[in-house]
């Protein structure tokens, strides 16, 4: 007898810190800040690449009930903590007009070690991202939906776009973080791999000739986790608004369990080759929700609100099974009210239209970031199953 997998969760969110007196993210953390996240919340908090950065992770949860009240009190501990200083973080995976060149890298072996790797890729890197975990005990089971949920992953990019800004411009696209972030070595799509067995043996070619210490240096966008029993989705950019980054997590864990249901039927979804899908990932960054994505099954385009009616249809015997059917609809109201990236824009756009001078309406782009990084869910988003 199969059994099913646990399904539990887990949740990275990388802040970016910014001064509340200028919008413009801070040089050097101050000292002790971390200290005063982890006694708040447990130790769930840890540095990053750069010193502007701030990572927070949640426990293991058995649901998204546990995990939307995690990830908002770890929120809510970096804000009270950061405010302290004068600083307050941001969710956001770039910054609207600070130049990359001002940030220092953290202090700390690994990341010197990570700095004079990547070199000039790595000094660009101040971007931050949302990691999502899922539960998947069985190795084999893990490789097996990884490579099946890769044809997802454009979509839940499409929902999560936070990144329109880079150094001070708009960039044209609703998602600039891929494309800095393409730039180190081992990302984008994952291989497919046949069992366990062959994934480690690949890994073990670089690890062998000391490339790489192990599978951690991988940053795929979906990977098997190298420290837990988890399937690790890694695309997307880090949602503004709280109920968002849940709504992802949702959607997330409930395509792994469509597609194990699907398996245990002895069906699987269709697998196609990355670069197609490599397409739609490079839609989803131009455009986000606004535009169409290719339904590979139909070999057309696709409007992407319809994309997810269809994606939200499907899962739905997922989504009761996991008690988050609110949670998934919620992915209309981001369909209706729009992403990060297109509220970003909007503020902006506002800001100039009303007099305000370029750096005027990017700083007022900074301060809506701020408010919305501690919005509360909307409650009538989540109504009880």
């Amino acid at each position: 007898m199969t059994i099913e997998p646990s399904w539990t969760m887990g949740i990275e969110e990388e802040y970016l810190l910014v001064e509340r007196d200028t919008g413009a993210l801070v040089a050097y953390q101050p000292e002790g800040l971390i200290e005063k996240v982890k006694a708040l919340r447990h130790g769930l908090v840890s540095p990053e690449l750069f010193s502007c950065q701030i990572e927070i992770g949640t426990p293991v949860c058995e649901n998204l009930k546990d995990l939307r009240a995690e990830i908002g009190l770890l929120r809510i501990a970096v804000s009270e903590a950061a405010d302290d200083y004068g600083l307050a973080p941001i969710a956001s995976s770039t910054h609207p007009f600070t130049r990359w060149e001002t940030q220092q890298v953290t202090d700390g072996d690994r990341y010197r070690q990570l700095a004079d790797d990547l070199q000039g890729t790595a000094r660009q890197l101040v971007i931050s991202g949302l990691h999502v975990h899922v539960g998947i005990e069985d190795p084999d089971l893990r490789i097996d939906l990884m490579g099946q949920i890769s044809y997802f992953l454009p979509h839940l990019l499409a929902l999560s776009t936070s990144s329109p800004f880079w150094q001070g411009r708009d960039t044209g696209l609703k998602s600039y973080r891929p494309a800095i972030f393409g730039a180190i070595p081992r990302t984008g799509l994952p291989e497919r791999f046949e069992s366990w067995a062959e994934y480690e043996r690949h890994v073990q070619v670089l690890v062998n000739a000391g490339i790489i210490e192990d599978a951690s240096k991988l940053w795929w966008d979906v990977r098997p986790s190298s420290r837990y029993p988890t399937l690790e989705m890694r695309i997307t950019d880090l949602p503004t608004k709280m109920e968002d980054t849940v709504t992802l997590a949702a959607l997330y864990v409930c395509l792994l369990r469509m597609l194990w249901r699907l398996r245990m039927a002895n069906q699987r979804w269709r697998g196609y080759a990355n670069f197609l899908v490599g397409e739609n990932i490079w839609r989803a960054q131009r455009y986000g929700i606004a535009d169409s994505l290719v339904d590979f099954g139909k070999g057309i385009l696709v409007p992407f609100p319809d994309l997810m009616e269809e994606m939200i249809e499907l899962v739905r015997p997922d989504a009761e099974a996991l008690g988050c059917v609110s949670e998934v609809e919620h992915a209309r109201t981001i369909l209706e009210r729009g992403t990060s990236a297109d509220i970003q824009l909007a503020v902006y756009k506002e800001a100039l239209d009303s007099g305000a001078d370029e750096r005027e309406a990017l700083r007022a782009v900074v301060d809506r970031l701020v408010n919305d990084s501690l919005a509360p869910p909307d409650v009538q988003d989540y109504k009880r199953e």
